[in-house]
């Protein structure tokens, strides 16, 4: 254990210039608690804050990069479940969960069976807290006028970089294989097990080669 006067193996600081915007990436999210509730909506747990300003009822969110270049960072938005102006900025942060759902349990976002339909159900906020998802950074100013990075978007099946972000086989429709709905959300198969059960078995005399990832306004 290091002497507490002995920084000479402190890890070294960190660049926190922004991620590019459109920066894809897997990240997983926490839910800081807030202590609002209203069993009413099924808000329990603590999980939802109200602004003191606004009135309005958020989830506050924190995001970690989870791999690639910028593994580690940590991003912070807050996800839109009331206003006191309408039902506007609710309704954006429905349609962030139901993305972020789809994405993390591998569902196409036109799938429409009762087992997708399943899928994009919770049983309370706690389901969300720890979800790991794919996502694409944004860029928007805080309230001082400065850039900072930000979750707007979930990155869905049916986009061609979910399955490389997430390592499963992709559901994305090639042209001529009629699409369709994706079926069950089970857990898909790996990007690499896909592979290797689709590729053609070597000739017996070939040696076999070595094979050596939403701040909204109120």
């Amino acid at each position: 254990m290091s002497a507490w006067n002995d920084f000479n193996d402190a890890e070294q600081q960190q660049s926190f210039d922004l991620m590019p915007k459109g920066t894809s990436a897997r990240v997983r999210m926490t839910v800081k608690p807030g202590g609002y509730d209203d069993p009413s909506q099924g808000w329990v747990g603590g999980y939802a804050t109200q602004s003191f300003d606004t009135g309005s009822i958020y989830l506050a969110c924190e995001f970690v990069v989870l791999e690639g270049e910028y593994a580690k960072r940590k991003l912070w938005s807050n996800v839109g479940l009331h206003s006191p102006k309408g039902a506007t900025w609710g309704n954006m942060g429905r349609t962030f969960i139901r993305a972020a759902l789809n994405s993390a349990r591998n569902v196409l976002p036109q799938d429409s069976s009762p087992q997708a339909a399943a899928a994009r159900r919770i049983e309370g906020f706690h389901e969300l807290d720890g979800l790991e998802f794919a996502a694409r950074i944004d860029q928007e100013k805080d309230s001082r006028g400065d850039l900072r990075n930000v979750v707007r978007i979930a990155i869905e099946p049916d986009q061609p970089e979910y399955a490389s972000l997430m390592g499963v086989a992709s559901k994305v429709a090639r042209p001529g294989s009629g699409g369709g709905n994706s079926g069950a959300p089970a857990q898909a198969t790996p990007v690499s097990a896909h592979i290797r059960a689709s590729a053609p078995a070597p000739a017996p005399t070939q040696q076999r080669a070595v094979t050596g990832k939403p701040a909204w306004a109120q």
